[in-house]
């Protein structure tokens, strides 16, 4: 059987909390075609012009309120879930990050070296989005045409609806349902909806009735607002939670253009003023903890939701490197081994 390996990747981090890091590690992400999707002459003017010159500083001071001794916590447990499913295994399994390092270039030219032949690509992202999913996939595709034309990839899909997902998914978020609570917000990253209409391969069903994401649709696919719906209400199917106990936000949004609604900032305002006192958020589309989950929401959004007259407020965790998700994680390595060693023997 030709030589496999495996590929793990995340979305990234600065190289320090410095200003000069941050604002490096910002171009980057924010000069990416499918993050700000405009004409490369006004992505130019927006990330050169608006954003680099005020951004770095004040994200820098929030890097830094979150970094751990020994990193960025998004690279550090990103770490972990590459040495604990590399464990008792004569392949390599590495790890890249689509901004910032370990670069995807880099990482790929070592599996080359290694006499990789057959790439087994992993996404650590459970919804398909032209800014997370789609991105990284591509600059994997760039890289891999560019350094071993021809090498075997197999792709990892979207993962929101996996059984086994799911299941890591209930085991992490369930001792926090064992507290008192009075509901649930399942608070995804949010992307602008046009992002939704480009990636609808009809260009015709996303947004263009309320009820698109429950209509079934070969847009559903490829469309983030379904694929976070599906899996909020799965999760808390699973874990029992009442329907008048959970709803879903979305966080992170750039700029004035409308992105996906609600939004969870106004959402942690107005809760305790319609009687929910005691919150617990969750973030899924985030398998490991970083700036958006353990200072946007775990500081600033605790912040919004107690000063609105909140009593109590908690982030349940990500995934990061609860056993369940790298069993999750390990079944779908082993599966892919399993169907090399088949092809092979055929």
């Amino acid at each position: 059987m030709a030589k496999p390996g495996v590929l793990l990747l995340n979305l990234g981090s600065p190289a320090s909390t410095s200003v000069p890091d941050v604002r490096e590690y910002l171009k980057e992400f924010l000069l990416d075609e499918r993050v700000i999707d405009a004409p490369t002459p006004i992505r130019n003017l927006i990330v050169r012009g608006f954003i680099l010159p005020f951004r770095p500083k004040k994200s820098a001071e929030a890097y830094a309120s979150i970094w751990l001794p020994e990193g960025s916590p998004l690279i550090v447990t990103s770490k972990r879930q590459r040495e604990l499913a590399s464990a008792g295994r004569d392949f390599p399994i590495a790890l890249a990050m689509r901004y910032g390092e370990p670069s995807i270039s880099k990482v790929i030219g070592e599996l080359i070296a290694q006499g990789v032949e057959q790439l087994f690509v992993v996404p650590l992202y459970p919804h398909y989005a032209m800014s997370s999913y789609e991105t990284v996939v591509v600059r994997v595709m760039e890289e891999i045409n560019a350094q071993k034309p021809g090498m075997s990839v197999t792709l990892m899909q979207p993962f929101y609806k996996d059984d086994d997902y799911l299941d890591a998914m209930t085991a992490s978020i369930k001792p926090d349902l064992d507290t008192d609570y009075d509901h649930v917000l399942f608070s995804y990253h949010g992307i602008p909806e046009r992002h939704l209409v480009k990636s609808d391969p009809s260009h015709a069903h996303c947004l263009s009735r309320p009820d698109c994401c429950e209509t079934c649709h070969p847009a559903h696919n490829t469309c983030y607002r379904h694929q976070c719906f599906t899996t909020t209400h799965l999760v808390a199917e699973r874990l029992g939670i009442p329907k008048d106990k959970y709803s879903v936000s979305f966080q992170s949004r750039l700029g004035r253009d409308p992105w996906l609604k609600p939004y969870t900032d106004f959402r942690l305002r107005d809760m305790p003023g319609e009687g929910i006192k005691k919150l617990l958020v969750l973030c899924p589309a985030f398998i490991t903890d970083c700036l958006e989950t353990l200072e946007e929401i775990s500081v600033e959004g605790k912040e919004t939701f107690i000063e609105a007259g909140g009593e109590s407020f908690k982030q349940i965790p990500c995934l990061n490197d609860h056993p369940a998700f790298i069993n999750f994680l390990n079944g779908r390595i082993d599966q892919y081994i399993a169907d090399c060693e088949s092809k092979s023997a055929e």
